[in-house]
Parts: C-alpha cells; structure tokens; sequence
C-alpha cells in the first residue's frame, strides 16, 4: 500500500475547513489513506511570526472574503464563526485521545469527531472551544465523557498534543492546511489541484 496523505491542521484554520471536506475523497480517488493530525497554530506562529489572518491589518478583510469565496468554489457549506480565532486546544486533544484508543475503529472514529468539530464551527457556528461541547462532539463518536474529561485535564495528553506539534514543526509545516504526499509538502487548500495532479503522474 502506498504511504498515506500526512493532513496537517488547526481547527480554528478556516482553510483547514475547507481542505477537510475535500482530502480524503482526493486521496481515496488515488487509493490513498489520510493521516489527519491537528496541531495549535500558535505554536507554528511563535516560530514563524506570523498572526492569525483575520488579524492582520488589510489581510484580515480580504481574508473574510476569500474564505467565503473559497467555499463556495469548493461547494462547501462555510459560515464563518462569530467567535474567531479561538483556542482549539481541548478539541486537538480530545482527537488524539480517541485516535490513540484501542481497536481497529479508533482512526476513523477520531477522524469523524475532528469532522465533526469542523463543522460544528464553520457550518452551526458553536464554540468549539468549550470544554463540554468538544465532548459532547467526542461522545458522539463513542467516547466515554468521564474519562475523556479526566483524560483533558491530566498532563500527558496535554505532552502528547504538544510532542505532535513539535513533530509538525520538525517536518517543516507552516501553517494550515498543510498536506505532505511521500515527502513533497503542500501548503494550503488551494494546493488541493497541484497535489492531484501530483498523485496522478507520480510528481512533476
């Protein structure tokens, strides 16, 4: 089997949204497995210096344009949040707690919650940064609620999501989305048509 897709993202990335509701169909088109691995951009901007883009002067309009924009090229649902940007801390954990559960479904089901979270932000604009909606979000996927919540407020999950950040940095990522296809990088969700293209003729 070919190396699956590396997805790189933070949900509070508008981008990242966009790109979510598109990779896996992408990757499944060239017999390809996602690997979706959420990150904390604002540990990706300590080392880069850049600022969410909303915040940005002159950047920040024209970025509420385009995400809209952006989503309605992709024919994807986009509402934008009127909270934003927000922490997404508990919802990066809370994945990497059910991916890391045992059992062959713990992948699929922590990639449902992380769609999950992503559209409960850009399609029904709840607060995913709250502790209980991320896990009423989890418990949809058959996370246990007690000791997801036990689990949040302990300090290894807090190391674990911190040690994928550090691995995310190492690699060379840079902001959200940001995909790597067998050690070629794309950055961002209008890369999607270069990394097809890619896939398709094995690189160019």
């Amino acid at each position: 089997m070919p190396e699956p897709i590396d997805f790189y993202f933070d949900f509070s990335s508008p981008y990242g949204y966009l790109a979510s509701e598109k990779i896996d169909e992408l990757a499944a088109r060239h017999g390809r497995k996602v690997r979706w691995r959420p990150i904390l951009l604002g540990v990706v901007f300590k080392h880069t210096g850049a600022a969410p883009l909303t915040l940005v002067p002159l950047k920040g309009e024209y970025s509420l344009r385009d995400f809209a924009r952006s989503a309605r090229f992709l024919g994807v649902s986009y509402t934008h949040p009127a909270r934003f940007p927000l922490a997404t801390q508990h919802a990066a954990r809370a994945y990497y707690w059910l991916r890391d559960q045992d059992g062959e479904q713990a992948w699929e089901r922590a990639r449902a919650f992380a769609q999950a979270v992503f559209r409960a932000l850009y399609v029904s604009g709840r607060d995913v940064a709250a502790l209980e909606v991320v896990l009423e979000l989890a418990a949809q996927q058959g996370a246990d609620h007690a000791a997801l919540s036990e689990a949040l407020a302990g300090v290894a999950l807090k190391q674990r999501l911190k040690g994928e950040c550090e691995a995310a940095l190492a690699a060379g990522v840079c902001g959200s989305p940001y995909m790597i296809v067998d050690g070629e990088p794309f950055f961002g969700v209008d890369r999607l048509p270069q990394m097809e293209r890619w896939l398709t003729s094995g690189g160019f």
